[in-house]
């Protein structure tokens, strides 16, 4: 059986490749949405002591200087939380946007297999055909030789 050759094994190994890369970039925005829902949470747990702290100096004796150090810290805590809101939902845009770009390349990879699949398959049928054509021309041959052979 002679060899296979896809005449677009080259772009097959192409968008193969670019499946990988994206995979990767994929990889990339998941670790960064971790981290960056990991920061939030750091954050709200910060300002959570800062409440807890706040009201155990507004239960016990009045320290005006520390009260209103717990209040702006948690001031400033609820803008850190809702700049890191926004960075996690930007982070996770740039998930979705990276999985649909990773679905593409998945499904551009599985476009050129299957037609290398369907390119193999009518390859074979050609081998097969040809096969086929050279047993039919040897027996052809054989019974031509022994119809002659028989009449002389």
């Amino acid at each position: 059986m002679p060899a296979f050759h896809y005449r677009m094994q080259n772009i097959l190994d192409i968008k193969s490749k670019l499946e990988v890369q994206q995979k990767m970039e994929y990889a990339r925005a998941n670790a960064a949405l971790q981290e960056e829902q990991a920061i939030l949470e750091d954050l709200l747990l910060r300002r959570s002591s800062y409440e807890n702290k706040l009201k155990e100096e507004q239960s016990g004796t009045l320290h005006l200087t520390e009260i209103n150090f717990l209040r702006n810290a948690i001031l400033i805590m609820d803008g850190k939380v809702n700049e890191q809101i926004r960075n996690v939902s930007m982070a996770q845009n740039r998930v979705e946007i990276e999985r649909s770009k990773l679905d593409e390349a998945m499904k551009e990879r599985k476009t050129y297999e299957k037609l290398r699949e369907k390119a193999f398959e009518e390859f074979k049928a050609e081998v097969l055909y040809k096969e086929s054509k050279e047993v039919d021309e040897l027996v052809a041959y054989t019974y031509g030789n022994i119809d002659d052979a028989s009449q002389e």
